[in-house]
């Protein structure tokens, strides 16, 4: 049987790497979950251009019939 301290490089060689893999997965998993939050952030921010636009083209409308309104109101 090999001296216990003959056994000690080679567990903390296997450590290592067993720990070099784990690491390796785990950056994966963040890389994944990096990417989901990008492409989240990014559809917030076009639905909230969107929104605006909306917005934007619906206040236009408002104002176009305020003053139809204002020039009938005056008419009479």
């Amino acid at each position: 049987m090999a001296e216990p301290k003959d056994m000690v490089v080679p567990m903390l060689k296997e450590i290592r790497s067993e720990m070099k893999s784990g690491f390796t997965e785990i950056e994966k998993r963040l890389d994944a979950i990096d990417a989901s939050q990008k492409s989240f952030k990014t559809a917030l921010t076009a639905d909230t251009m969107m929104g605006k636009l909306v917005t934007g083209d619906f206040e236009e409308r408002i104002g176009a019939l305020e003053k139809k309104v204002d020039e009938l109101m005056k008419r009479n």
